[in-house]
């Protein structure tokens, strides 16, 4: 029988992460993966696939604005099938590196799916694994809805989502939140008219309010349109397609949706099921989230829970981090920590979504006194001069002056967030940000420009 310092189940962003680290860490590790591939959800069906597709479609949209620069482009076409095999072969080269960097770590890789048999056996197989601490880094699945069956033909997950053949007529996307935004926005770009039908009464939950109206006019602008107020009630295929019947909320009416093409993209949940975790008494909340303390670990000693399958936010750089703080902590390092507040988020549709800490809602609702800097990219040079000017910068400093939160709809605004997290962190303040030199022309005046308009001293507002 093998034994470990540590078995890490899940090879997606938190899991393989952290066994590397571990590996780094002096300790002997191994990771268990069933997938066929590392990664996990992020690089195999999620973030990385999309990105690659969002970019593709991107170059072709740009192509209808070239003329404003005084270019022509007459003839050009969309190849679905050769999309589609740049995006598998960027997944594929990147799993490899991953299988790459646990050999050069020396990171055992079992393939297989796994159980957790008892304490400190972990069965793959016909096998058993015995380890001083078990890692669960099992990730997450899309979610569906009561009476709505998902087969990745016609009614589509993310998963099958990324992987369309040709571009649907009419694709209908059900929930107006990352997933939705983005995946809509690759298949609008290629030609499908694209509703996006959202329970709320806006778009983005979770995101600061007057920033997810700013997104929702740039992406209407942009080809897609929203139903908002509705809620799915049936999919039924027809043989002219897909009927979809909604309720109006408030309204007392149904409405039918011609489609062709469902995508359903309300949420993911924490995939647990498969590990004995009940047998074993590991506690679970009831929206199926393993509970965890301070330390990641469970209600069970030795067994440790990280990522998606965990509380907080779903998104793979919270679970590498997570995966970072729970191994060094087990190799002896001073107490790891993820502060969940400076934790940024992006939504890679065009204009690009960006957000860290609080809202503003979240923060009229606790009573927290707060300044408000805001800078339209429509005064941007840089973005005047490039097309991109849709969208503003948003930061929300306390009394201190230091940043509470920062929110950002804009052109590269997954990047230029990174500044204003990195000041969270360091418990910067509006007025250390605005008095950093920024170069220009750059898209990053415009966080300089906030923060000085937090303190009522803007100068080009």
């Amino acid at each position: 029988m093998n034994t470990y310092d540590l078995i890490v189940i899940g090879g997606g962003p938190g899991g393989y992460v952290a066994a590397i680290r571990a590996a780094q860490l002096g300790l002997n590790v191994a990771c268990v993966e069933g997938r066929g591939a590392l990664g996990g959800t992020c690089l195999n069906v999620g973030c990385i696939p999309s990105k690659a597709l969002l970019t593709s479609s991107a170059k072709y949209a740009e192509l209808a604005h070239l003329s404003s620069h005084g270019i022509a482009v007459e003839g050009a076409s969309i190849d679905v099938s050769a999309m589609m095999g740049r995006k598998d072969k960027i997944v594929g080269d990147l799993t490899k590196g991953i299988a790459f960097l646990f050999k050069k770590n020396g990171v055992d890789l079992i393939e297989g799916w796994a159980s957790i048999a008892a304490t400190g056996q972990v069965k793959v197989g016909d096998s058993v694994y015995e380890a001083k601490n078990i890692l669960i880094a099992t990730g997450s699945e899309p979610t569906s809805l009561p009476g709505i069956e998902i087969d990745e033909q016609d009614v589509l997950s993310s998963t099958g989502a990324i992987a369309l053949q040709s571009v649907p007529d009419h694709l209908v996307v059900i929930g107006a939140g990352v997933i939705g935004l983005e995946l809509g926005q690759v298949w609008a770009r290629l030609g499908a008219k694209v509703t996006v039908v959202e329970y709320l009464d806006r778009i983005l939950p979770g995101i600061d309010g007057e920033i997810a109206k700013l997104a929702q006019r740039a992406l209407s602008k942009r080809g897609l349109k929203f139903q908002l107020g509705r809620a799915l009630k049936s999919v039924e295929k027809t043989a002219a397609g897909l009927t979809l019947t909604v309720d109006r909320l408030g309204k007392d009416k149904q409405e039918a949706i011609e489609a062709d093409k469902v995508l359903i993209a309300v949420g993911r949940r924490p995939v647990t099921r498969g590990l004995g975790l009940e047998e074993l008494g590991v506690a679970v909340n009831p929206r199926g989230f393993v509970e965890v303390d301070s330390t990641f670990q469970t209600s069970v000693p030795g067994i440790y829970a990280i990522g998606d399958c965990v509380p907080g936010p779903m998104l793979a750089h919270k679970a590498e981090e997570d995966g970072v703080a729970c191994v060094e902590m087990l190799a002896g390092e001073e107490a790891g920590h993820v502060d969940y507040n400076t934790v940024p988020g992006v939504v890679y549709t065009d204009p690009e979504v960006a957000s860290v800490g609080q809202t503003e809602e979240a923060l009229k609702d606790a009573g927290v006194e707060y300044a408000v800097g805001k800078f339209a990219f429509m005064a941007n040079s840089r973005a005047r001069s490039t097309g991109e000017t849709d969208g503003a910068v948003k930061v929300l400093a306390g009394s201190d002056g230091k940043i509470l939160g920062a929110h950002i709809c804009g052109a590269h605004g997954g990047d230029l967030i990174a500044e204003l997290v990195l000041a969270m962190t360091k418990g910067a303040t509006v007025a250390e940000v605005a008095a950093t030199c920024h170069a220009h022309p750059a898209m990053g005046e415009a966080v300089k420009e906030a923060c000085l308009d937090a303190m009522g001293r803007a100068i080009h507002a």
